[in-house]
């Protein structure tokens, strides 16, 4: 699946997020955010060796509840998950490096 370019125009359940198998990263943010914007080349970089990752962009907001269950309070702010659970958290990366360090977490290289 790998670097997901838009947002979704719907938010999954948190009862779906937490069911999901697998390595998964939610990106909360907004497309008019300017620190959304600035952040997307990084994060794309990282995500050019995790095609097995799903990447989901949740168009966040005052009273949607995915992103209230997560406490989000910046944008963009990337929810890392393994199996449905939360591994890692970066909150507005200026970098590929963090991103990719929280990637490997939730989907080590195959010769790891």
């Amino acid at each position: 699946m790998a670097f997901a370019r838009n947002y979704e125009s719907t938010e999954p359940a948190r009862h779906d997020v937490d069911a999901r198998a697998g390595p998964a990263v939610i990106e909360f943010g907004a497309p008019w955010c300017g620190h959304c914007i600035a952040a997307q080349p990084a994060i794309e970089v990282a995500f050019a060796t995790h095609d097995d990752v799903r990447h989901v962009k949740v168009e966040d907001g005052r009273g949607q509840p995915l992103g209230r269950s997560y406490r989000v309070k910046l944008w963009p702010t990337l929810v890392f998950l393994r199996d449905g659970e939360e591994v890692a958290r970066i909150v507005r990366p200026l970098t590929a490096a963090p991103v990719a360090e929280a990637l490997a977490a939730i989907d080590p290289p195959a010769d790891a």
